[in-house]
């Protein structure tokens, strides 16, 4: 891979002996599961993102808190760098391990602690899968609002470090925005809340900061989330474009209208037929694009948004708009979309999955510009939005066996992240920048920024033991980059002016 990247903070971690790391949490973890073979780490190697892979010193499986905690606290005593894992479906690179260091696997913490209908909130513990916890709560009429297409195995902690969305987040928000509390360890061992069970507390807002912060501030070992009550009824509408312009140009006026769906996704031709083919859905096969718009809330609400939003798209050229005619079809018209990602991994060997945002009124033109790069580059992408709040996922489209286009599709994928940042967007929106994007965050962010990040990271993590070479890239990596004199929206691509 071309991307650039080193396993250091401000200088190189030190060397540990892996044998003397081994022997001593035998002796004093004796209870702890210890992965140390080839055979046993290689499982290990990568997250959701498998185009990167480092096969760890050591991972480790803890059941228990305490055990945790003298880890951390053994390893701060030995310079020993440690990177958290839940369930290993994220898609930046955040969770990969490295040579000289311990994976720490939270996935073991899996219980629901206490769903509280009076309060509307659940305790949980790390490893929960986002999609059990509104299972727990349904029997309450409740549920957990964000709800990222892998709901059904990403855990908890995970979304709560990448700051994950899902396809309601528009009106509901993201991960960030569901949260009461969350209960960490510090790099030493010790034990911190940030936040409370109310809904503000004293203080800077250090629960605000630590998520997103992709486990590089501390330990997520249990976390408090907000339950919403279920809507009375949702519907939805799809509407089908003949270009993709004009889906862009609709998002954009549908929000202008003063109307906030529950969700509101769009998706291109590409992504349409591949959804179809593996769900199907019903989508229109012929359509440039389509809208999924949902609205929810009391029945006559509802039933005035669905005429108000089926003029607005109607005005936008929408060549056909039609309603879920029940609750089985308004599931099957989610699931194409939720199922978008594995459905275009069966049209191609292999695809590379973009995550950026962009402002709503910028649609158009960047998904013009997408199409260019495409044409540039020789590489198919099928387009995947959250496009209500702007968020993209741009599926790159490759086979890594064929010489090049891998690091095709990486090129390909940094130039859409700088169009990204180009239109006043970001590189990221949901899934993190872990390693996958730290160059792009030469092209975002000056030196005085950057500085600044790493200043935040050394008053939680004054080693750099915790996820190091993630997330913020050092200064001499973007001197390498050639960003580092990017302010003000001027980037070093001239190229990209063009959109």
């Amino acid at each position: 891979m071309s991307i650039l990247y080193d396993e250091r903070v401000d200088g190189p971690l030190p060397k540990v002996d892996k044998a003397a790391l081994l022997a001593e949490l035998r002796e004093q973890l004796a209870d702890m599961e210890v992965l140390h073979t080839q055979e046993d780490l290689k499982p290990y190697e990568c997250d959701g993102l498998s185009a990167y892979t480092t096969t760890p010193m050591l991972v480790v499986l803890p059941e228990r808190i305490e055990q945790v905690e003298r880890l951390l606290k053994l390893c701060y005593q030995r310079s020993v760098p440690v990177v958290a894992r839940g369930a290993g479906t994220g898609l930046s690179g955040g969770a990969l391990p490295l040579v000289q260091g311990i994976l720490l696997v939270m996935a073991r913490f899996k219980h629901i602690l206490e769903v509280n209908p009076e309060g509307r909130f659940a305790r949980v513990q790390p490893g929960v899968r986002n999609l059990a916890i509104s299972q727990a709560a349904a029997p309450y009429d409740l549920y957990y609002a964000p709800d990222p297409s892998s709901q059904i195995a990403c855990s908890i902690g995970g979304n709560v470090a990448e700051n994950a969305g899902g396809v309601h987040c528009l009106k509901y928000g993201l991960t960030v925005h569901n949260l009461l509390k969350v209960e960490i360890l510090t790099v030493e061992g010790e034990r911190m809340t940030l936040g409370s069970d109310a809904l503000d507390s004293p203080g800077f807002d250090l629960l605000a900061l630590f998520t997103g912060s992709e486990g590089m501030l501390g330990i997520i070992t249990e976390v408090t989330v907000k339950l919403l009550p279920k809507p009375q009824v949702a519907k939805v509408l799809l509407a089908s474009f003949d270009s993709v312009e004009k889906a862009g140009r609709a998002v954009g006026e549908i929000i202008a209208a003063g109307i906030i769906p529950g969700g509101l996704e769009m998706m291109d031709n590409l992504a349409i037929r591949a959804a179809e083919d593996f769900i199907h859905a019903g989508y229109p096969v012929d359509a440039e694009a389509i809208l999924l718009c949902e609205l929810d809330g009391v029945e006559a609400d509802v039933h005035d948004e669905c005429e108000r939003v089926s003029a607005v798209l109607g005005k936008a050229g929408a060549t056909e708009v039609r309603m879920a005619r029940d609750e089985v079809e308004r599931v099957k018209f989610w699931a194409g979309r939720k199922n978008a990602f594995p459905a275009v991994g069966r049209i191609s060997p292999d695809y590379y999955c973009m995550d950026g945002t962009i402002p709503r009124r910028a649609l158009p033109g960047v998904l013009r510009g997408i199409s260019e790069l495409s044409e540039e580059f020789g590489l198919r992408v099928a387009n995947v939005f959250h496009a209500g709040d702007g968020n993209m996922h741009p599926l790159i489209l490759f086979d890594a066996n064929q010489p090049g286009e891998l690091e095709r599709a990486e090129s390909l994928g940094g130039k859409i992240l700088e169009l990204c940042v180009k239109v006043g967007g970001s590189i990221t929106g949901e899934h993190g920048v872990g390693r996958e994007k730290i160059n792009q965050m030469c092209a975002q962010f000056n030196s005085d920024e950057l500085t600044l990040f790493h200043a935040v990271k050394a008053a939680f993590d004054p080693r750099g033991l915790l996820n190091p070479g993630k997330n913020i890239p050092t200064l001499h990596r973007c001197a390498e980059f050639g960003a580092m004199h990017v302010h003000h929206g001027k980037l070093p691509f001239p190229e990209l002016e063009r959109f």
